[in-house]
């Protein structure tokens, strides 16, 4: 479905670590500085979606916003929230609902690796999923990279780079979670978690949130002379035979993932190939998820990532910028304002206002990733 929406505003409560301040109130810091980007108020929004993992009903940042009585919906959707917050605000307006919306994600989450719980038969599986260790994030995702690496002859250098590209960039940010550049050595010899990842490998559950304000394309110039425009927004699920978190079985003739679904439907959409992106976001729980998605969304084939890396065209300076405000890995992931916080980094290279980590050559394509469990993923393509 093609979108005539355009993004006028963007805000970010840097993620990381914040003692005694709650996900909630980091929504509406970061709502906050959306709106005034925008150059609007509260009162000026007409709809507003918002998701989290954490906070079980995060539409009640509007008491804090003002009681307006505007419509304001919930969702999650795993790590792709962000995403789908965004195509459901954009769909919303599309739809006739209003002009003008707001999407909203935040979240604050314990330390320790992801899990799904303990409740594993209200997720339809046995319990032996999760006594084998599946029910916990690093495992199953230490599985899928080694499997990886087999079929496609990816080593551990190039996990090692891709994560030495990640703190690189997350040193040049100042919103990010680490912002200290870590060497290859340190890297490479950090304890292993789950082999073959290690330790700087994987990204952290993190705080944090993100909102963008939205809008119908024909009025943003009344709002900002620099919007930046949603060409393609689609949102997938996994088919019978891919490869996906939550799988208690992998059947014999493999499917195409849900990235694979939702970015070759986004690149039709919007009418372009993943050559013309100039700049990626990219989901990367941990390394192994970079460099798989890159393939997955049609950047380069199955175990050309190897040589790519190598020859840094993912850096800042390379032929696909990706993760340039350092990704997961430098952010952490709170996982309803990951996605936007995507949107927010190319926002911000579209605009030309990434400070240290901008793109050269004025980018004018940008593109986001996001993917979650039990095999979700959401594809956005902007352009300035």
């Amino acid at each position: 479905m093609s979108l005539d929406i355009a993004i006028i505003g963007i805000g970010l409560h840097p993620f990381g670590r914040h003692e005694g301040v709650s996900a909630i109130e980091m929504g509406v810091i970061a709502a906050n500085r959306a709106l005034k980007d925008a150059g609007i108020g509260w009162r000026d929004l007409q709809l507003a979606y918002a998701g989290s993992l954490e906070v079980l009903q995060p539409d009640t940042m509007g008491k804090y916003m003002g009681l307006t009585g505007i419509p304001f919906t919930n969702l999650f959707n795993g790590c792709a929230t962000g995403g789908n917050l965004l195509l459901s605000a954009a769909h919303a307006i599309t739809a006739g609902a209003g002009d003008i919306g707001i999407a909203v994600g935040m979240d604050k989450h314990p330390r320790g690796a992801f899990s799904v719980g303990d409740d594993l038969a209200g997720l339809g599986l046995g319990q032996w999923y999760g006594e084998v260790g599946l029910a916990v994030n690093p495992q199953f995702f230490a599985m899928k990279t080694r499997r990886y690496m087999h079929d496609h002859g990816i080593t551990e250098d190039c996990l090692n780079r891709t994560a030495v590209k990640a703190f690189k960039n997350g040193s040049q940010n100042p919103d990010a979670w680490r912002k200290r550049a870590l060497s290859y050595d340190e890297i490479a010899h950090s304890p292993m978690v789950c082999d073959p990842l290690r330790k700087y490998h994987f990204c952290s559950p993190s705080e944090g949130a993100a909102a963008i304000v939205l809008c119908r394309a024909d009025v943003a110039k009344r709002y900002t002379s620099h919007p930046i425009y949603i060409k393609a927004d689609v949102f997938k699920t996994r088919v019978y035979g891919s490869f996906e978190t939550m799988y208690p079985s992998v059947p014999n003739e493999t499917q195409p993932s849900p990235t694979v679904q939702a970015s070759q439907a986004a690149y039709e959409i919007a009418g372009i190939g993943p050559d013309e992106i100039d700049v990626a976001q990219i989901q990367d729980t941990e390394v192994g998820n970079e460099i798989m998605h890159l393939a997955e969304n049609g950047f380069c084939k199955d175990g050309e990532q190897e040589a790519w890396i190598r020859q840094g065209a993912t850096e800042i300076d390379g032929r696909l910028p990706t993760n340039t405000d350092g990704g997961l890995l430098a952010n952490g992931e709170p996982v309803g304002a990951s996605g936007l916080r995507q949107v927010h980094e190319i926002c911000l290279q579209l605009r030309g206002r990434a400070g240290k980590r901008q793109v050269p050559n004025e980018p004018a394509t940008g593109y986001t990733h996001v993917y979650g469990f039990p095999g979700i993923s959401c594809v956005t393509i902007l352009a300035r």
